[in-house]
C-alpha cells in the first residue's frame, strides 16, 4: 500500500465518520458520498482492504456474452465509432451487463498485464458489491450517467482511474447494460472529463434508439422532438404503440418525459415501466386510429399534466409490412408479448411454439424447452422471465454443462464460512438463492450428476435449499426453466436422469426447431447485421444451402466473419466462409450416411406419399403453412416424378 492510498483511505473514513462533512462537499459530489456509505452500510466493504480485480473465467465470460448476444452485435458500430473518438486520448472502453461483468471492450496501444491488473479488461466484475463506488457498478445502482474521478473511488487501489459511464436501458424501461470509457492516467480536476461524459452518454442513447427500433419494427413508432426540423432525422423521443392501441415500449427520453408528466416514480433502473400497457390516448392527446391518417406527414401534439404543458413535433412510421408466411398462425386480437414475439421472423412452426410458451406465462409451472445447440434456448428464457410476472425478479443462468461438477453443487447451492476446504472466508451465496422470487435458468440440465439430481429435487419439491455446511435449510420460490439437447425421457429411460425430477422440471414442454428448418433465415440475417452492411442475393444463396449445425450461433459467426472479410459496402459470395462460399459451386461435401438434412427431406418425401401428394394434409401433420411446404419441396429437390 503506497502513500496515496493511505491518505485516500483516511479520507473516506473521516467523511463516514463525521456527519458535517457531507454538507460540505459540492452538490454534483453527492452521489459519490452516497454511494459510499452503501459500500459500507449495504455491500460490508471496508475502507481499509484493497480488493483485488476479479476477472472471470473465459467460460463463465462467454455465458455473460451470449446473454446480449444481438444486443452487442447491434451496439458494435457505435462502440467502435465512440472508441474512435477516445482511443487516442488513452481510454479504454468497456459495455458490461447489468450484473456488472464487462462483456466487450476495445484498446489498442496499451500494456495489456496493465489494463487487465486494473481491470479494464474482458470478465472483470464491476458491481459496487465487489468493486465499490466505480463507474459501472455506480451507475448500475443509480440509473444515472456519471463520472468516478480518481478518489472518487471507494477502493483504493482503483484511484489512479477516471471513469465516465452511462446506463443502457432496454424498451421496456428496464437497464440493461452500462457502457464506460476508463483511463489509467487523467488529469486530477474532474471538470476534465465533462466532455467524455458527454460521449458516453450520446452513444448510450445512440445504441438505445438502435435497439429500440430493432424490438419495435412490428409496431407503430411514434417519433416526437420539441423543434419541428429534427422529428423525422433526429428525434429526441420514440414511442412504440401495438396493433392494439397500447404502449409496447419507449426510449430513455420519453420514459423520462412521461413518468414525469403522468407523476409516476420507477421502483428501481432495473424496473418495468408501470406505463407500459397504457392506452394511447391516456399519455398524448392523440388517439390509436387518428395514427395512420394524421401523423404520417407530422403535426403538433400537447402533453398536459399538472406540472404544465409540453408542446411536441411527431410524426409516426407504420409497422413493417407482416410476411404472408405469418398469417396463417398470427391472431391479431391475441398477438405475442413483445419479448417473445422478438424471437421469430415468421417461422410458423416456431411461432406455434411461442404462442404455447404465452399461455404459460402467467401458470406456475417449470418448463423444459427442447433444441439444439445454439438454438436460442436461452434466448427465450430469458423472454418468457421478462414476459411472467416474476419478471421484476432476478433471472438467473447456470450452464450445467460448462462448470466442473466438483463445482456445480457450491455454485447451485452455496456454501457456509469454511463449510470445506477452499471455501471463502466469507461464504457464497448460490445460485439458487440469488434467484429467490424469479426464474433459475439450468441450461443443459442432463448433464447434471445424479448426486445433484437428487438436491435439486428437495429445492423443488420442498421450497427451500441447504448451502454446504448449513444444518437449517433457508426458504426460496423460484420457477426453473431447464433446457437440453439431448431428450430428457430417453436419458430417464436409460437411468441417467431422475424420473421424478425430470417431472417435477417438465410441468411444460417447448421445443425450438434448429435452424435448417426454419423459414425466417432472411430475418434473421438482417437482424443480425443491424444495418451494418448489405448482403448480396448471391450470399443470402448460399447461406440457405448450408445446413446449420451450429445454428443461430454459427450464423452470429458466418456473418461476423463475413463483415470482417467485406471491403464494401455489401457483404458477397466470397466474404463468407469457405465452407460455404464453395458449397453451391462445388457442392456440399456430405460424411458417409445420410446428413440431417437429408434426413429431413426423406421424412418430408415419405409424409407426401403417405398423403398421396395432398399438400394441404402434409402441411398439416407437419405443423406448417403451405408456402412453407412448398419451399420446402423446392429446397429438397423433391420433384412429382417422386410419386
Amino acid at each position: 500500500m503506497n502513500q496515496s492510498q493511505r491518505q485516500h483511505i483516511a479520507t473516506v473514513v473521516a467523511s463516514l465518520n463525521n456527519a458535517s462533512t457531507l454538507t460540505s462537499v459540492p452538490q454534483q459530489d453527492e452521489t459519490i458520498r452516497e454511494s459510499w456509505l452503501r459500500c459500507v452500510r449495504h455491500h460490508g466493504l471496508e475502507p481499509e482492504r484493497l480488493r483485488q480485480v476479479c476477472i472471470l473465467p473465459w467460460q463463465q465470460l462467454n455465458e455473460h456474452r451470449q446473454r446480449l448476444e444481438i444486443f452487442r452485435l447491434i451496439a458494435r458500430y457505435a462502440l467502435n465509432d465512440l472508441y474512435q473518438q477516445v482511443g487516442a486520448a488513452g481510454y479504454v472502453l468497456l459495455l458490461s451487463d447489468a450484473q456488472g461483468v464487462a462483456t466487450d471492450y476495445l484498446a489498442g496501444g496499451q500494456d495489456d498485464n496493465s489494463l487487465r491488473s486494473a481491470g479494464l479488461y474482458p470478465g472483470a466484475v464491476w458491481c459496487e458489491d465487489h468493486a465499490g463506488t466505480c463507474g459501472i457498478g455506480t451507475a448500475l445502482i443509480t440509473g444515472q450517467p456519471l463520472t468516478v474521478h480518481q478518489q472518487d473511488h471507494f477502493d483504493a487501489s482503483h484511484i489512479p482511474l477516471t471513469c465516465s459511464a452511462a446506463p443502457l436501458y432496454d424498451p421496456q424501461g428496464q437497464l440493461m447494460a452500462v457502457l464506460d470509457i476508463s483511463a489509467l492516467r487523467s488529469p486530477a480536476q474532474k471538470s476534465s472529463q465533462h466532455l467524455a461524459l458527454k460521449l458516453v452518454t450520446l452513444t448510450a442513447r445512440r445504441i438505445e434508439d438502435t435497439w429500440f427500433s430493432h424490438c419495435h419494427r412490428d409496431d407503430w413508432i411514434i417519433k416526437l422532438s420539441p423543434a419541428s426540423p429534427f422529428v423525422s432525422l433526429s428525434p429526441e423521443y420514440l414511442l412504440a404503440v401495438d396493433t392494439s392501441g397500447r404502449i409496447a415500449g419507449f426510449n430513455t427520453c420519453t420514459r423520462q418525459l412521461l413518468e414525469r408528466q403522468q407523476g409516476v416514480i420507477a421502483n428501481s433502473p432495473h424496473s418495468r415501466s408501470p406505463l407500459l400497457g397504457s392506452p394511447l390516448e391516456q399519455l398524448l392527446d392523440i388517439s390509436f386510429e387518428q395514427l395512420p391518417r394524421e401523423l404520417t406527414h407530422g403535426r403538433q401534439l400537447l402533453l398536459e399534466s399538472a406540472q404544465g404543458t409540453e408542446r411536441l413535433y411527431a410524426t409516426a412510421v407504420a409497422p413493417q409490412p407482416v410476411p404472408v408466411r405469418t398469417m396463417a398462425v398470427s391472431k391479431p386480437d391475441n398477438p405475442l408479448p413483445p419479448a417473445l414475439a422478438a424471437l421469430n421472423g415468421g417461422d410458423a412452426a416456431l411461432q406455434q411454439q411461442l404462442q404455447r410458451a404465452a399461455r404459460l406465462l402467467k401458470v406456475n409451472l417449470n418448463l423444459v424447452i427442447h433444441g439444439e445447440t445454439g438454438s436460442g434456448k436461452e434466448y427465450l428464457a430469458r423472454a418468457f422471465h421478462q414476459e411472467s410476472p416474476r419478471g421484476n425478479q432476478p433471472f438467473v443462468a447456470l450452464n450445467c454443462a460448462a462448470i466442473p461438477a466438483t463445482l456445480i453443487e457450491s455454485e447451485l447451492f452455496g456454501y457456509l464460512p469454511g463449510s470445506f476446504s477452499g471455501a471463502g472466508s466469507k461464504g457464497h451465496q448460490g445460485l439458487i438463492q440469488q434467484a429467490d422470487g424469479g426464474t433459475l435458468f439450468l441450461d443443459e440440465i442432463g448433464d447434471m450428476p445424479l448426486a445433484l439430481q437428487t438436491r435439486l429435487l428437495r429445492v423443488l419439491a420442498e421450497g427451500e435449499v441447504m448451502p454446504v455446511g448449513a444444518t437449517r435449510p433457508q426458504p426460496v420460490n423460484i420457477r426453473v426453466i431447464s433446457a437440453s439437447h439431448h431428450a430428457l425421457d430417453q436419458l430417464v429411460a436409460c437411468g441417467e436422469f431422475r424420473r421424478d425430477l425430470y417431472y417435477r422440471l417438465a410441468g411444460a414442454r417447448i421445443t425450438l426447431p434448429p435452424l435448417r428448418q426454419r423459414d425466417d433465415l432472411d430475418w434473421l440475417t438482417d437482424n443480425l447485421l443491424a444495418g451494418r452492411k448489405l448482403i448480396s442475393a448471391a450470399a443470402r444463396q448460399h447461406l440457405a444451402r448450408h445446413s446449420w449445425p451450429g445454428n443461430l450461433r454459427e450464423l452470429s459467426n458466418v456473418l461476423e466473419y463475413a463483415l470482417a472479410m467485406s471491403d464494401g459496402e455489401w457483404i458477397e459470395v466470397q466474404d463468407l466462409p469457405e465452407e460455404l462460399s464453395a458449397s453451391v459451386t462445388r457442392g456440399p461435401v456430405e460424411p458417409p450416411g445420410l446428413s440431417a438434412e437429408q434426413q429431413e427431406g426423406q421424412q418430408l418425401l415419405m409424409i407426401l406419399r403417405q398423403v398421396r401428394w395432398n399438400h394441404s394434409e402434409a402441411a398439416r401433420q407437419l405443423g406448417i403453412s403451405r408456402m412453407t411446404l412448398y419451399r420446402r419441396i423446392k429446397r429438397f429437390g423433391i420433384e412429382p416424378t417422386d410419386k
